[in-house]
């Protein structure tokens, strides 16, 4: 026996592929490729077949173990520098600071554990969409063996609610209609028949079907021609495994733990180097240059980022958001592009009857009223058509009885009644309007009378159809047959029919969408319409909706493209239409590799891999499983204005997550290159280690009220980007102007007050922590600071953390920690040191915000 090629009829290729689409090909041929007949395979060829071509498993699970996910954090800078900070806090005896930091690290990485969850999922999700079971031809006979077992060659038997198990064309079929809205996004049933097929996409293919849909109506005999990963279902498992680059707040917790590293690194070598030139190294002077690096490491990030995000997925629960992925709440304010399907988000996501028209065109009843009798009448599995047309209004059936029906088939290509009725007898058929059109040798005029359909009619009549279909419209053509008195059932032959017109249908655009769209757009979002429909539908909608949309490219010239080509294009371009799972995905890789940050909302199979691969992932609660699993947000009102309240809520959480960055780098570098500065010039150390880290604990809680705060109305009205050099500017200008003050500060304790090593310390750590605390309230805004009032609870926090420093420094709790107590005098000199520090800062904090909201974009 020849050995059968298992790779001669591959899975759908799209346009431009290296080998013909299965569907294009012969079934003969196929057969002769796959070594199959009709009849099926043997047992022995089945499993040989499943050696060589592997199980039929589409999804398989690549779950990491959960000690390779904590390395993998463990690896991240910030990480291992809070996990440094806290040894040192150990070995200085802060067990205090130890606790906290470990609990707070500890914290993150469970959270972020948890949400890598996601992906397997989706996965597992995945696993529910397809068949378990399938009955196939083996042995001469018919076996319902375990869809892993079904190889490419075997024949498959389908009827109506039966799940498609693998790739396959068909051999023949009865009325075989698919749902493969999952993969498609067509809300339409898919007629389905056997026959050659000439088209180049594979939601067109009617000779086809594809694992992970559904048959609706009718039966078919399927050759398996591709199975497991093979398959179009199996390449989009495939996607939504693969790992894709980290999402804007990853990268920018990654950037900002590298800047940090590269601070301390410095100021640690700094220290060490001058203390070495100045008295040798001593295991005091080595504690000090470590403290200092603690000092910059901002423990509280993660909890402060974790409450800011977690206080806005409550927010926007309240406006019926689900977050799944708290970082995905940053990503969605930093989001400056938008992708999206028509369906469901711009458009209603179901059939609606929209009219009916005359031969004439011109809009009547007279179609619809026969259309919605027909769909009363007719007997067997109903359309989503024959939903809509009852949906619109009960049928005028007083006095008509049914005598004979022939539900929608796919020789004729229509569905018939049979109705007895005062006036006489009379068959009433729809369905396909060329098919309609074609079964009638007259027309019915507006006035009721009936003339010749001549040819000038038929021709114009066409066209009509071609147009509304071009405009996104799905018809059916209504035609009616007067019978003989006697007629009790459906003639045999085709009968002379009578053409009325056509009922007219669409997925209702959504009268929301253009303002959506609109306040997307003011608030610097680009919206693209990623589509698999026609140019000719996606163009209708647009220009319904009156969107705002520029450049547009198909499917087939996408796969045209080689990567870096789409990339130099996607930007440019607002509509894509006739697109495909995959290349759904590389429009989205396309616009991140240009720098955007990119949002996907879909609801099908299809847009997994989309989603997956967006910076957020969005979907919709009536979406798929898979859908949902593999998005890191979720609408339960599939409603664009919804987003756009989504969208504020993140650029919130991103202004105070940057008000904690700012202040804590900026005033702990200022902090730290003070002491530094300062130890080569003293005789002592300016603060003692354990000072130090009291200082920066005292501070960090202080800034414990950051996620409650308010945002600026500016800071809501762009997409934001991390920018460490804009972060690194603002450290730059406001950390030496804390520090030129901290110095000033120096100078007249030393040579003004001549104060002691323990009154120097004191009085120099309440200088700077008031200073650090009270300038909170000056840089949490890039207004004035009195034109911009703070939350309650950050006056709460950061004023009791004043309180309890200054309680610590100046009263006799504070002996055991090396302070001392200090005359009126130079507290009053202090108080006025800090308060020239913040009117500086005011003045100056324009520079710095100015300069850091240039890089914007």
């Amino acid at each position: 026996m020849t050995q059968p090629s298992l790779t001669a009829a591959p899975a759908p290729m799209p346009p431009g592929g290296a080998a013909p689409a299965f569907w294009t090909q012969e079934a003969d041929a196929l057969l002769a490729g796959l070594d199959a007949t009709p009849a099926g395979l043997t047992s022995a060829q089945a499993a040989a077949r499943l050696a060589t071509a592997g199980a039929n498993v589409a999804v398989a699970s690549r779950s990491r173990s959960l000690l390779a996910k904590l390395l993998k954090r463990l690896a991240e800078p910030l990480i291992a520098i809070l996990l440094l900070a806290a040894a040192v806090s150990g070995a200085t005896g802060d067990w205090q600071s130890f606790v906290v930091i470990v609990l707070i690290v500890l914290f993150s990485i469970g959270l972020d554990i948890f949400q890598e969850q996601k992906a397997e999922a989706a996965v597992e999700a995945l696993k529910r969409s397809v068949a378990v079971t399938a009955r196939v031809r083996r042995d001469g006979g018919h076996l319902t063996v375990p869809v892993r077992d079904i190889v490419p060659g075997d024949i498959v038997e389908l009827t109506a609610g039966d799940l498609v198990p693998a790739d396959g064309i068909l051999l023949s079929g009865r009325g075989a209609l698919a749902n493969e809205v999952a993969l498609t996004g067509e809300a339409y049933g898919a007629e389905k028949r056997a026959g050659p097929c000439a088209a180049t996409e594979a939601s067109d293919a009617t000779n086809a079907l594809f694992a992970g849909t559904s048959i609706v109506g009718g039966e078919a005999v399927m050759l398996v021609v591709a199975t497991g990963s093979a398959t179009r279902f199996g390449r989009i498992a495939l996607a939504v495994q693969e790992k894709v680059t980290p999402g804007a707040f990853e990268r920018g917790i990654h950037a900002l733990g590298m800047l940090i590293l590269r601070l301390t690194g410095f100021l640690v070598l700094f220290v060490l180097l001058t203390q070495l030139v100045k008295q040798g190294l001593s295991l005091e002077a080595f504690l000090f240059a470590v403290a200092l690096a603690v000092g910059l490491t901002p423990e509280l990030l993660p909890m402060v980022t974790t409450v800011t995000l977690s206080r806005g997925a409550v927010r926007m629960a309240a406006r019926k958001v689900v977050v799944k992925r708290l970082s995905a709440i940053h990503d969605l304010g930093a989001m400056d592009v938008l992708c999206t399907d028509k369906t469901g988000t711009l458009t209603e996501a179901r059939i609606a009857l929209m009219g009916s028209f005359g031969a004439d065109g011109v809009e009547g009843t007279r179609a619809g009223d026969l259309a919605r009798l027909n769909s009363h009448f007719i007997g067997g599995l109903r359309s989503n058509l024959d939903d809509a047309l009852l949906a619109s209004g009960p049928p005028e059936a007083t006095g008509l009885s049914l005598l004979d029906d022939k539900p929608f088939d796919f020789d004729t290509r229509r569905a018939t009644v049979l109705l007895a009725r005062p006036e006489g007898r009379q068959l009433i058929a729809k369905g396909a309007p060329e098919a309609v059109l074609a079964a009638c040798g007259r027309v019915e005029l507006p006035d009721g009378s009936v003339a010749p359909l001549d040819e000038a009619v038929r021709a114009r009549v066409a066209e009509l159809m071609e147009a509304k279909g071009r405009q996104g419209l799905r018809l059916l053509g209504v035609a009616r047959c007067p019978v003989a008195a006697d007629c009790a059932e459906i003639p045999a032959g085709d009968a002379d029919f009578i053409f009325i017109g056509c009922v007219v249908f669409l997925d209702p655009p959504k009268a929301s969408a253009t303002g959506a769209v609109a306040r997307l757009a003011d608030a610097g979002i680009r919206v693209k319409i990623v589509s698999g429909d026609a140019e000719a539908v996606v163009r209708h909608l647009v220009e319904t909706l009156s969107l705002p949309a520029r450049g547009l490219l198909t499917g087939a010239q996408i796969e045209g493209l080689s990567d870096g080509a789409l990339a130099e294009r996607v930007s440019g371009v607002d509509l894509f239409v006739r697109v495909s799972p995959e290349q759904k995905s590389r429009i989205v890789r396309a616009l991140r590799r240009r720098g955007h940050t990119v949002g996907f909302i879909g609801d099908g199979i299809n847009d997994a891999p989309a989603i997956h691969a967006a910076d957020v992932g969005l979907s919709v609660e009536g979406g798929t499983d898979v859908a949902r699993e593999a998005a890191d947000i979720i609408l339960l009102d599939t409603d664009l204005g919804v987003l756009a309240d989504g969208v504020a809520e993140g650029r919130r959480t991103y202004a105070n997550i940057m008000k904690y960055v700012r202040m804590g780098t900026s005033s702990n570098f200022g902090n730290m290159l003070s002491m530094a500065a300062a130890s080569l010039v003293l005789p002592f150390l300016p603060l003692a280690p354990l000072q130090i880290l009291l200082n920066n604990l005292i501070y960090d809680l202080s800034e414990i009220g950051i996620p409650f705060d308010s945002a600026d109305d500016e800071d809501l009205a762009r997409p934001h980007a991390w920018d460490m050099s804009a972060v690194l500017r603002f450290t730059l200008i406001m950390g030496p102007l804390s520090s030129l003050f901290d110095l000033a500060t120096f100078a007249i304790l030393r040579l003004v007050f001549e104060a002691g090593v323990e009154q120097f310390r004191t009085a120099w750590f309440v200088e700077s922590i008031a200073s650090q605390i009270l300038v909170i309230f000056i840089i949490r805004t890039r207004r004035p600071a009195w034109l911009s009032r703070p939350d309650k609870v950050l006056t709460f926090t950061s004023l009791t953390a004043l309180a309890v420093a200054l309680l610590l420094a100046l009263t006799p709790l504070g002996r055991e920690i090396g302070f001392a107590a200090l005359p009126p005098a130079l507290l009053g000199a202090i108080a006025g040191l800090t308060l020239a520090y913040l009117a500086a800062a005011e003045a100056l904090k324009r520079v710095a915000i100015k300069a850091e909201r240039g890089r914007r974009h």
